[in-house]
């Protein structure tokens, strides 16, 4: 397979990209993923500057291929995370919310690529329009945080209506995705939970086990963690959200959101912005306002600890068809394999 938009405007071999999930994509697996040929992100949001800057250091002296950083947009300091990249030469700088005109203005002119990820056609349209060089367009089938819009639904309609490169996420763990993906019309494919299943991820054993036991059945969608739609596997600690009434959930709200305070650094008043910004045109409780801030906190206590009964896992829904953790260079490497494969068979066919 020759080289795609997506390859050409971030100087990766291979037109895949491992998406920046917290406390999962680290230096180790970022750097994994570039030597493979990929385009690694790192994930900030769970960092302090300091650490934000010490991983990308990390990450540089693993490999001298281009890798990302992930932002948030709408965090306090979003400025000043920016200029860490800009200082430390990342190539690419990923955000899970839209970033402001005048952000991508900066990392712009700074010769960074801009590189949003959207849930929706108008907001791929609205950061085109301020100049992103990339979009990565993620469906309902993505996890974490998602919508309701299928990725074949959903990918068809950005590439139509933005004359940018667009990366497709949400359901891809193979190379027939990605030849599906190039047949859409996209740039190239990003993959998280694909990823996460590595032997070159950091995620405890015993999670991993739990990912490769899941069928897709036990893939779901809650609001009940932080009131907001996010895929993860089915736990116990799920459903305990789902059936715990408020002040119960306040209660644990307030703890895990302590707990995320003390590792994180913040201050109470700006953990309770963080969560407004996220409660921003949506109807969320309090406990769910504490809970948006402080979800990094769930997600470590499985990515990180590997306490399964404390934590949540986000999850793609391809976590239900994934069995096996080979290296980030065996993935990528099988991956291409099988696209050109499917390419040839489909040219065959004419």
């Amino acid at each position: 397979m020759k080289g795609t938009a997506l390859t050409r405007l971030t100087g990766v071999r291979r037109p895949i990209v491992q998406t920046g999930m917290g406390w999962v994509a680290g230096p180790r697996l970022v750097s994994a993923s570039a030597n493979a040929g990929a385009l690694g992100i790192l994930a900030s949001a769970t960092m302090t500057p300091d650490r934000l800057r010490a991983s990308v250091r990390e990450v540089k002296s693993r490999t001298d291929a281009p890798f990302g950083v992930n932002l948030r947009a709408d965090a306090a300091d979003a400025g000043d995370r920016v200029r860490i990249l800009i200082d430390e030469g990342v190539r690419v700088a990923s955000f899970a919310l839209a970033p402001s005109r005048e952000l991508i203005g900066e990392l712009k002119e700074a010769g960074v690529v801009v590189m949003p990820t959207v849930g929706a056609r108008r907001h791929a349209e609205k950061v085109a329009a301020w100049g992103a060089d990339a979009v990565l367009v993620q469906g309902a089938e993505g996890g974490g945080h998602t919508g309701e819009v299928a990725t074949t639904v959903l990918l068809p309609q950005v590439v139509d209506a933005v004359r940018i490169p667009v990366v497709a996420a949400g359901g891809f763990f193979d190379g027939r995705g990605l030849a599906a993906a190039l047949a859409y019309g996209a740039a190239g494919v990003a993959m998280g939970t694909r990823f996460l299943l590595t032997s070159d991820s950091t995620v405890p054993d015993a999670v991993k086990a739990r990912y490769l036991a899941a069928t897709v059945r036990d893939v779901t969608v809650t609001r009940a963690v932080d009131g907001l739609p996010h895929r993860m596997l089915r736990t116990e600690l799920v459903a305990a959200l789902e059936d715990t009434g408020r002040a119960r959930a306040l209660v644990r709200a307030v703890r895990a959101a302590a707990g995320f305070r003390r590792l994180s650094g913040l201050t109470w008043p700006r953990l309770v912005r963080d969560g407004l910004a996220l409660k921003h045109g949506k109807d969320l409780s309090w406990s769910q306002v504490l809970l948006a801030a402080n979800t990094p906190m769930l997600l470590r206590s499985a990515m990180v600890d590997g306490r399964t009964d404390l934590g949540v896992m986000a999850s793609g829904q391809v976590a239900g068809v994934i069995d096996d953790l080979p290296s980030c260079a065996e993935l990528v490497e099988r991956i291409m394999k099988e696209a050109d494969e499917t390419l040839a068979r489909l040219t065959a066919v004419r």
